[in-house]
């Protein structure tokens, strides 16, 4: 949980955990991947990110599979 905030950890704990966006969050929370470099990879703004991982919108279908990817590798 290094690097996230307990208010992120709780929107995502408390948010839908069928949401791709809620997932990735999920598991970049578990994984300590930055907000910063799934903004990077997706090619959006962190504040973008952390509506996903709260589970306010989703990531493309495209985009998730490409955050997923790295994510699998990390």
């Amino acid at each position: 949980m290094i690097g996230y905030t307990l208010a992120t950890v709780l929107k995502n704990k408390q948010a839908d955990g069928k949401l791709a966006g809620v997932k990735i969050g999920r598991a970049c929370i578990k994984k300590n991947i930055s907000v910063k470099k799934v903004a990077e990879i997706a090619g959006v703004t962190k504040i973008t990110v952390y509506a996903w991982f709260a589970g306010d919108y989703s990531p493309r279908p495209e985009t998730a599979k490409k955050i997923q990817n790295y994510i699998d590798r990390h």
